[in-house]
């Protein structure tokens, strides 16, 4: 008698939609079924994803799979819970109409934002990893979202971007094409330096860097005769990940140029200024008592 009880509570009628009755089992029934379906949708989302970087997918395109994936799995849910309370779908048409007024009045650069960022992970201009320079800021793209894309600059600090401002602004993406970036060191030297021992030892400088690439060869030219030194510039390509880097390198670099210049004794110019006096100087002596 209870077990009848329960399926005539369970049969009650909670409201009719077209002449189709919503049960209070069909309500029960829906975020018990989304609750399963979303437990073992994302399951199977997290394994397929780990089998894609085992076959060393690029990390972008991970993201837009679990993208495509999520929102695909959405849709299907949403489908299906009214398809269970028999809730047809032109039942929607009026709220449909309705979120796009609110679209159009209120919610521009949302949706700007939101199509921005599936521009960006479809086109893939920007991706995961990638070394950007956007305005006065430089960072490394940590993560695409819908909405934003996170920045982590070289000083560590997260900065978020609207994905619109990364499609309708200059952006400068240092890796797009490969991680290869051209850099130089200056260096100057007094007058009077022996110039081919100079050029001879700033090669061998570059030569003996592993992390210089032999193409395109790197170069050392006269740049120019300064006002205090003859400047020197040491050309080169390095496969770098961020401008820091590039710091680095070019650190080590003058490390290893001033030890150099040091052993050769070759002196590295500074500002100097002659000054001249015209008239008589003249020196007054105080009396000591």
């Amino acid at each position: 008698m209870e077990f009848n009880d329960l399926l005539s509570a369970l049969s009650f009628v909670v409201y009719t939609y077209d002449n189709r009755p919503i049960t209070l089992l069909q309500i029960i029934q829906v975020p018990l079924y989304i609750f399963l379906t979303w437990l073992i949708v994302t399951r199977l989302g997290k394994v397929i994803v780990r089998a894609l970087k085992k076959r060393n997918v690029s990390a972008d395109a991970v993201h837009l799979f679990s993208r495509m994936y999520l929102v695909l799995m959405i849709a299907i849910l949403a489908i299906t819970s009214m398809d269970i309370l028999n809730i047809p779908l032109t039942a929607f048409a009026f709220v449909s109409g309705a979120i796009a007024i609110g679209v159009g009045f209120g919610a521009q650069n949302i949706i700007n934002n939101f199509i921005s960022g599936w521009i960006l992970m479809w086109e893939r201009p920007i991706r995961i990893g990638d070394f950007l320079e956007v305005g006065d800021a430089r960072g490394v793209v940590e993560c695409i979202n819908t909405r934003s894309t996170l920045i982590r600059r070289n000083d560590g600090v997260h900065m978020l971007v609207p994905n619109s401002q990364l499609l309708e602004n200059t952006v400068t993406n240092w890796t797009l094409i490969d991680k290869n970036a051209r850099t130089f060191v200056r260096v100057g030297v007094a007058y009077g330096s022996d110039v081919l021992l100079v050029q001879k030892l700033l090669f061998q400088v570059l030569d003996e860097r592993d992390d210089i690439l032999p193409h395109p060869k790197p170069i050392v030219l006269f740049e120019d005769f300064g006002d205090n030194a003859l400047i020197f510039d040491m050309v080169f390509w390095v496969n770098a990940v961020s401008e820091t880097d590039i710091r680095r390198r070019r650190s080590e670099i003058r490390f290893r140029i001033y030890d150099l210049f040091n052993q050769n004794d070759i002196c590295i110019a500074y500002p100097q200024r002659d000054i001249h006096l015209d008239g008589n100087l003249t020196i007054n002596h105080s009396d000591k008592n």
